[in-house]
């Protein structure tokens, strides 16, 4: 059986398994026998480009079939700052799953940086291996420079994170409406949004500190980004229609 290598976001993990990519994410959604319920998010990992950084007679040696011929579900290769080892180029498609088990393809999207828009307020939830969920006056590309780049106190490696929509909030964070926003405690995000606009020396402020592990699927505006400086991977969102339309299963679902 072919062997597979997944990058997990929640939490952040390598991790090998003789599962395909829906197999696997249903797998980790809900367990063997349906008992687990929890979304996944992870990515394909290329192989052949992380040979030389993992243990390969280990992974082989442990990634086997099992006595009765099934296939080895998950062997965990590394728990510990994953995402900074593993290379851009190595990262194939993103997968989501609902918490029952439906995985959805992105496929990585070229993307334009020069059409990028900064007169709008973002919202960035964090994913890996930081998890805060930020308001910030940077268009992606710039929010993912900014916190890896080095030029700051507080730097990272690698990054990767979703925007979510803002709605009316973006332009007019005290009076736009919040009605189809379902965040709690809009309030202090509208604050956070203020603030923002009042201090153009802050880029960014934190909304909640830590995520809560679960995604509202039909709050992500564009999709999902990934990178270090200027090396940025997208993964484009479809929109509502396009989900129903290319995997019903899991627009039913979320």
């Amino acid at each position: 059986m072919s062997k597979f290598i997944y990058l997990t976001a929640n939490p952040e993990a390598l991790i090998a398994s003789m599962l395909p990519p829906a197999d696997f994410g249903a797998y980790l959604s809900t367990g063997t026998k349906k008992r687990n319920k929890g979304q996944v998010l992870f990515f394909e990992v290329d192989l052949p480009k992380i040979e030389k950084l993992i243990d390969m007679e280990s992974l082989n040696r442990r990634c086997v079939t099992k006595e009765d011929g099934k296939p080895k579900s998950s062997v965990y290769l590394s728990v510990y700052r994953v995402l900074e080892t593993i290379p851009l180029a190595a990262l194939k498609s993103l997968y989501l799953s609902s918490d029952n088990g439906h995985v959805l393809e992105l496929k990585r999207t070229p993307y334009d940086v020069s059409k990028e828009s900064g007169d709008q307020l973002k919202l960035y939830q964090e994913l890996m291996p930081v998890s805060p969920l930020v308001v910030s006056d940077l268009p992606p590309s710039q929010f993912l420079k900014r916190l890896t780049d080095g030029t700051t106190p507080v730097s990272l490696p690698k990054l990767f994170f979703v925007d979510l929509k803002l709605g009316e909030l973006a332009l007019d964070p005290l009076k736009g409406s919040s009605e189809n926003l379902p965040y709690p405690n809009i309030e202090h995000m509208r604050d956070c949004l203020e603030i923002l606009k009042g201090e153009y020396e802050k880029h960014m402020k934190t909304v909640q500190r830590l995520f809560t592990g679960n995604l509202l699927y039909r709050t992500i505006e564009s999709g999902f980004y990934v990178g270090s400086n200027d090396d940025l991977l997208f993964y484009r969102y479809p929109k509502m229609k396009e989900i129903e339309d290319i995997n019903y299963e899991f627009f039913r679902s979320i």
